[in-house]
């Protein structure tokens, strides 16, 4: 009998259910909690994975499989082996250890022989797999009381003999989930709904031909339940053309909407007052500053509204830029409005425009709490400027600092006070390094500029990757740099050492302040910033440290944009392998605000190659677009785009480091949008699940 048995690798057709089950059509915008066996308490559950509608199900992905397909039969199984078997119950009990630990033992039987198979501590098994019960197994062969047996496998029961299974025997797909949310529980919705669900191809057919794309039905069939990982590769990769396709195809939505409004002032450029004041400037422009401020003025004099994007590293002078195009507003009889994601960051804007615009008798207003607008030429503010009741009727231009951190509906309120059927002119800056794969994607429908340069005079930052050995050293420097009068942050990653417990070797700035305060620097003035402050607590810190009343800062990264020390020359960071390469580019801007020689000291204690190449990259004179591309590269998006550079959409499938596959769907989305209404199917999903970027 046994020469009927061979391993064997699962060859079935598509999965798919008798037609006798399947009910009519479901509807891909049906809400889960309308659908069978879901119901309102796994709905809210589902809600923590963004799961609301049948279509969010289906499009919720595997990340990987375990490979059941091998199937065995019980007296051809080895050790070590990851095997499938099919075969009856004939015994299955609970057995109570010494060390009253639970473990279940089941013998299952085939034609080729008997198995032991046990689980630990699922007391449940023996009433869900009674004796007698057609059983399909998958999991490893080990040892146990020196025999082979089958630990903890996965299983379903077996009800008719030709049925196919999806827990086992198969490539077995494996999701993105929750504790109350395992993936056997997806996997069965999943396996439940895909065949009654009304799907329908939306991208034009020609297109699919073209790029050898597989169809929507069968890719989502091979997505969920592959026969091999081949096909679970080729829709995965049709996926991610259609997520980056409906991406684009939303920001030239939102661009083409853009340009058909008017705009409420197409300004006169005042060219001997513009002239004057920018020869008194305390300083001399630089050449991509120049650049900015041609191509911002000949935005204002145009009929449709401006909707640029500055971008520049951390001090390359973008507030200076904003300032001028201020300036035109004012002289336009006009209202300016810069909103800041931050307190401190709102203050230092406030006071670079006021010593730059005072001496022109522009009126100034700082809101960051309840206060009205009023009659002001130029408003700096944050949030508090969306709770704003009153109209904007004279406002000309927007500046949004950071917009990522703000939503989008948020800004849309804010464009929105404005009385007249038209938009005024907006502004965006940003010195969050962006790859350019991600400046493709997700800004098209922005121009662009770029400050490339810092201002005449300034240094380069000396970078230096420091060991554990030279710590104590290190600290010694950091002393004589004090007493010479300069002035010193060291920058933590976490508030608390309790935050995350496995991060324990991890610095934290409440730990670390009291340590240096006690024992490295009793003799110095040190001060403590982060998240947890209140407003007025941080003011405060900040105050003293540009007053000089604080010596050395430690702080989280809340610094890492908004405060401006000129005296400061040294950003110390601890676990710098635990931040991204952009932003630990923006923590070391936060110094060389003035000619003094500054340094940042990077501190690690990973002896990991690949951690340590990482950093060096920072010795190296690179921009942080250029930091950002490398870490986009080494990292993956997952980290660049996480907690730590939040704001940016969360791709499912794609990949923001995909060079070619953004090139070529933004290039088929450019072919397709002139004509979109010829394609209705792909016109309808692009507004039921239009993709926002923030």
């Amino acid at each position: 009998m046994d020469s009927d048995y061979c391993h064997c690798r699962i060859k079935s057709d598509y999965f798919h259910f008798s037609a006798a089950v399947i009910r009519p059509a479901m509807k891909l915008v049906a809400k889960v909690s309308e659908l069978p066996f879901i119901g309102p308490v796994y709905a809210k559950r589902l809600a923590r994975l963004n799961i609301k509608t049948l279509a969010d199900l289906l499009y919720h992905f595997p990340y990987r499989y375990h490979d059941f397909s091998i199937i065995s039969p019980i007296s051809r199984v080895q050790l070590g082996e990851i095997v499938t078997i099919r075969g009856k119950i004939i015994s299955i009990k609970n057995i109570y250890t010494k060390n009253r630990k639970i473990i279940q033992q089941a013998i299952v039987e085939d034609d080729s022989g008997q198995i032991e198979i046990i689980w630990f501590n699922q007391r449940y098994i023996p009433n869900v797999l009674p004796a007698g019960s057609q059983v399909s197994l998958a999991g490893k062969i080990g040892l146990f009381n020196n025999k082979l047996v089958m630990e903890s496998p996965d299983y379903e029961k077996i009800t008719s003999p030709n049925q196919l299974t999806i827990h086992t025997g198969r490539l077995v797909p494996i999701y993105p989930e929750t504790s109350s949310i395992p993936s056997k529980w997806l996997r069965s919705r999943v396996a439940q709904f895909l065949p009654e669900a009304e799907v329908e191809e939306f991208l034009p057919l020609q297109l699919i031909k073209r790029s050898h794309l597989p169809d929507i039905k069968s890719s989502l069939q091979q997505i969920h339940f592959p026969q091999n990982l081949e096909e679970a590769q080729k829709s995965r990769e049709r996926f991610a053309f259609e997520e980056l396709l409906l991406l684009h195809l939303s920001i030239l939505e939102r661009k083409n909407s853009w340009q058909k409004q008017e705009s409420c002032y197409i300004l006169d450029i005042p060219q001997k007052d513009l002239a004057k004041f920018m020869g008194n400037l305390p300083f001399v422009l630089t050449n991509s500053q120049r650049q900015a401020v041609n191509e911002i003025l000949a935005d204002l004099t145009r009929p449709s509204p401006m909707n640029r994007l500055l971008e520049g590293d951390v001090g390359s002078g973008k507030t200076v830029v904003a300032a001028i195009a201020a300036y035109v507003i004012t002289k336009n009889n006009l209202q300016t409005i810069m909103l800041a994601p931050t307190q401190i960051l709102a203050q230092q804007h406030f006071d670079t425009l006021s010593r730059l615009l005072n001496p022109y008798n522009i009126k100034f207003h700082l809101i960051t709490g309840g206060k009205k607008i009023g009659h002001y030429d130029v408003v700096v503010g944050t949030h508090a400027l969306f709770h704003q009741k009153q109209p904007l009727d004279r406002l000309g231009l927007v500046v949004i600092d950071e917009q990522h951190k703000f939503g989008v509906e948020q800004r849309a309120i804010l464009l929105g006070k404005n009385l007249k059927a038209c938009l005024p002119h907006v502004l965006t800056m940003t010195a969050t390094p962006i790859p350019r794969t991600v400046a493709l994607t997700l800004y098209g429908d922005l121009d662009l500029s770029v400050l490339t340069e810092l201002p005449a005079g300034r240094k380069k930052i000396k970078t230096w990757v420091v060991p554990p050995q030279k710590r104590d050293g290190a600290y010694q420097w950091i002393s004589k740099r004090v007493k010479n009068g300069e002035q010193v942050f060291i920058v933590c990653p976490l508030i608390e050492e309790s935050e995350i417990e496995s991060m324990k070797s991890v610095r934290a700035a409440t730990a670390e302040f009291n340590q240096l305060k006690e024992q490295i620097f009793p003799d110095l003035k040190l001060g403590l910033l982060h998240g947890k402050l209140k407003a007025n607590q941080k003011d405060e810190v900040i105050k003293k440290f540009r007053e000089r009343q604080i010596d050395i800062l430690v702080a989280t990264p809340v610094v890492e944009v908004g405060i401006d020390i000129s005296n400061a020359t040294v950003m110390m960071v601890e676990a710098a392998d635990r931040f991204g390469l952009a932003q630990l580019h923006q923590l070391r801007g936060r110094v060389g605000r003035r000619e003094l020689q500054s340094y940042c000291l990077l501190f690690t204690e990973s002896t990991t190659p690949k951690t340590i190449s990482r950093l060096h990259a920072l010795e190296e004179a690179k921009s942080g677009s250029e930091l950002a591309e490398l870490d986009l590269k080494l990292r993956g998006p997952g980290e660049v785009f996480g907690t730590r550079q939040h704001g940016f959409p969360e791709l499912k499938v794609a990949n923001f480091g995909d060079l070619e596959l953004i090139k070529k769907t933004k290039e088929a989305a450019q072919e397709i949008f002139p004509s979109l209404s010829k394609f209705p199917k792909l016109k309808s999903h692009l507004k039921t699940h239009l993709v926002v970027a923030n």
